[in-house]
């Protein structure tokens, strides 16, 4: 799929999610939309979020630019497989950040209707197309040594170690939490 159809998609996403979502909320949660203790508490929530996102997004970002580009190649794209560092203990690292981005939206908007309905919809609508979309695209691109990888890593992983990875962070010394999606 084209870079800029996937950028297409994220701002239909997120501009149509943001004004159905204030739509419905003036019309069945008017109360909560317009309550500035409610917005208060959703936007730090959602700041914090936005932080922690966007350190994921960089982080995982350069890391793919410098090891999954090799020669002079288009900007965004990669030509290797990348499966050290963060990329050891999960397939998908950077989305796994940027699955939290329309709930940030979200919660930054303060919007009840974007927060509880909306933004799930939208983070299954990403790991959809994760699934469907850029699992086979990375195997076509990658063949046999990306089939190994994905028998090997899963496409998401909830381990301490893991997570800590995400953000730049050294993994924990003896960490043993193995969650995994």
């Amino acid at each position: 799929m084209d870079v800029f159809l996937r950028m297409f998609i994220w701002v239909v996403m997120l501009l149509g999610g943001s004004v159905l979502s204030l739509w419905l909320d003036w019309r069945w949660a008017h109360t909560l939309l317009v309550s500035p203790p409610f917005h208060l508490v959703t936007l730090v929530a959602g700041v914090f979020l936005l932080r922690w996102v966007l350190q994921v997004s960089r982080h995982t970002g350069r890391l793919l630019a410098r090891q999954g580009r090799e020669g002079n190649i288009p900007r965004m794209e990669t030509n290797r497989l990348v499966t050290t560092g963060v990329y050891a203990c999960m397939r998908h690292p950077m989305h796994w950040g940027l699955l939290f981005f329309p709930w940030t939206v979200a919660l930054i908007l303060g919007s009840p209707f974007f927060i509880a309905v909306v933004a799930p919809l939208e983070m299954l609508f990403m790991l959809a197309l994760i699934r469907f979309v850029e699992e086979p695209e990375a195997i076509r691109k990658f063949g046999v040594a990306y089939r190994e990888y994905q028998q090997q890593v899963p496409m998401f992983s909830l381990r301490l170690s893991c997570l800590r990875q995400l953000s730049g962070q050294a993994p924990a010394q003896g960490a043993s939490d193995d969650s995994t999606i």
